[in-house]
C-alpha cells in the first residue's frame, strides 16, 4: 500500500499562488500569438518565428502543468528546475528575435515572446525565492530584453521593461513571503488548538478517575490511622499536585519569547508540606526564564524531600524588588552540614552545582544556601532548617 506523505510547506503555502499564476501564463500566451499574427510581415524569416512560437506555445504547457499539479508537491527541486527553465527559454526567445526580424523592427519593437510572456519567469522565480528572487530575474530578463533589442541608450529608460518586470518581481515576491509566514501561523494555531484539546481531555480523564481514588484513599487513611496515616499525606500531596495541574489548563502554551507571569509556575509546586507566597501582581519574566526558576525551586524542594525528612515543611517566598527577584526556599529540616555542598560536588553529585546553581547563574543571578549549621558532632539538630536565596537581576527599561 503506499504511503500519504504530506504536501511541501513550501509548497502547501504559494499552491494557490502557483495555481493562478499558470492561468496568467496562458493568458500570455494568447496575448504573444496575437503579437505574432500582428508582426509576421514585418519579418524576415516568418516560417522560423512560427516555430519559436510552437516551442513558446509547448514550454508553457509543460511548464504549467509541472508547477500547479500535485505530483510535485513534495518535490521542490522539480520546481526549481522548472524555473530556471522558465529563464532559459525565455531569454533564449528574446535573442532569438534577432534571427527572424530586422535591427529596425527589433529596436523599436517588442521581443518576440512579448515583454508580457517574459513576466512569467520573473512570477515564478518572485514566488519560489521571495522578493530578492523576484527583483534578480527582472533584472535578468531585462538585461536580456535590453541587449537583444540594442538599446544601451537613452531609450532605455523610455521603455516600461525594467520597471515593469522589477516591480512584478518585488509585487510578487512579498505576496509569497507573506502566504508562507500565514501559511506558519495557521498550522500553529493548529497544533495549539490540538494540544489544548488533548490536555482539556486528559484533564477530564484525571478529574474522574485518578483525583476520585487519590481522596478516597487520603479519607480512609486518616480514618484507619496507624501506619496507612502516611499514605493518606501521600495521597493528599498527589491529589492538590494534580488539581493545581489541571486548573492551569487554560493557561496559555508556549509562545516563545513573551514574557510570563512566574506566580503560577511556583504556586503549582504547592502541596500540604510546601508552602508558597507570592505578590498580589504579576511577576513577568521572559518564558525560558520563568521555566528555569521555577525549575530551581522545584530542585530545591526536591531536595528537601530527599534530605530534611517526611514531615520536613519547606516555605517558598517571592519578592519583587522592583530591580531584582528574591525567591527564598526554606525548610524546618536538620540543616546543612558546612562544606557538605562542596564535598558533594567533588565526588561527582552535581544535583546542586547544575539544577539550581548552575539555572540561576545563566540567568545572571546568584543562589546562596543560608542555613544553621547541623552540629559537626552529635545528632542534628531538628528544626534548624536551611534556606536557598536566588538574587535574579531584571531589566525593566523600556
Amino acid at each position: 500500500m503506499a504511503s500519504v506523505t504530506e504536501p511541501d510547506p513550501a509548497w502547501a503555502a504559494t499552491a494557490p499562488l502557483w495555481r493562478a499564476v499558470q492561468a496568467f501564463r496562458l493568458v500570455t500566451l494568447l496575448y504573444a500569438v496575437g503579437q505574432q499574427i500582428a508582426s509576421v510581415p514585418h519579418y524576415t524569416n516568418q516560417r522560423l518565428s512560427w516555430a519559436l512560437i510552437a516551442v513558446m506555445a509547448v514550454w508553457s504547457g509543460i511548464s504549467a502543468v509541472l508547477l500547479s499539479q500535485w505530483r510535485i508537491r513534495n518535490e521542490p527541486r522539480v520546481r526549481t528546475a522548472v524555473v530556471i527553465g522558465d529563464h532559459l527559454v525565455v531569454i533564449a526567445l528574446i535573442f532569438a528575435t534577432r534571427l527572424v526580424a530586422p535591427f529596425d523592427w527589433y529596436h523599436g519593437h517588442q521581443t518576440l515572446p512579448t515583454t508580457l510572456w517574459a513576466a512569467n519567469a520573473v512570477v515564478s522565480a518572485a514566488i519560489l525565492w521571495g522578493p530578492f528572487g523576484g527583483i534578480g530575474s527582472g533584472l535578468l530578463v531585462s538585461a536580456a530584453v535590453i541587449t537583444a533589442r540594442a538599446q544601451w541608450d537613452f531609450d532605455v529608460w523610455r521603455d516600461a521593461t525594467l520597471p515593469v518586470l522589477i516591480s512584478v518581481g518585488l509585487a510578487l515576491g512579498l505576496a509569497s513571503n507573506t502566504a508562507r509566514r500565514a501559511h506558519a501561523q495557521l498550522q500553529r494555531a493548529i497544533r495549539l488548538t490540538a494540544a489544548a484539546q488533548e490536555r482539556e481531555r486528559l484533564a477530564r480523564q484525571v478529574h474522574d478517575g485518578v483525583l476520585q481514588v487519590l481522596s478516597y484513599i487520603k479519607r480512609r487513611g486518616t480514618e484507619i490511622g496507624g501506619p496507612t496515616a502516611e499514605l493518606a499525606q501521600r495521597a493528599g500531596e498527589q491529589e492538590v499536585a494534580l488539581r493545581v495541574l489541571i486548573s492551569e489548563q487554560g493557561e496559555p502554551a508556549d509562545v516563545g519569547g513573551v514574557d510570563e507571569d512566574l506566580r503560577p509556575l511556583l504556586t503549582a509546586q504547592t502541596t500540604p508540606s510546601v508552602f508558597v507566597s507570592t505578590p498580589g501582581d504579576p511577576v513577568l519574566l521572559g518564558h525560558w526564564a520563568a521555566r528555569e526558576v521555577a525549575a530551581a525551586v522545584a530542585a530545591a524542594l526536591a531536595n528537601v524531600v530527599q534530605h530534611a525528612g517526611a514531615g520536613a515543611k519547606a516555605y517558598v517566598l517571592l519578592e519583587d524588588m522592583g530591580d531584582e527577584l528574591i525567591v527564598s526556599v526554606r525548610d524546618d529540616g536538620p540543616g546543612v552540614a558546612p562544606g557538605r555542598l562542596a564535598e558533594a560536588e567533588g565526588q561527582g553529585r552535581m544535583g546542586v552545582s547544575r539544577s539550581i546553581v548552575g539555572r540561576i547563574a545563566a540567568l545572571g543571578g546568584t543562589a546562596h544556601l543560608l542555613f544553621e549549621a547541623a552540629p559537626a558532632d552529635g545528632p542534628p539538630d531538628e528544626g534548624a532548617g536551611a534556606e536557598w536565596e536566588f538574587r535574579i537581576p531584571l531589566d525593566r527599561r523600556q
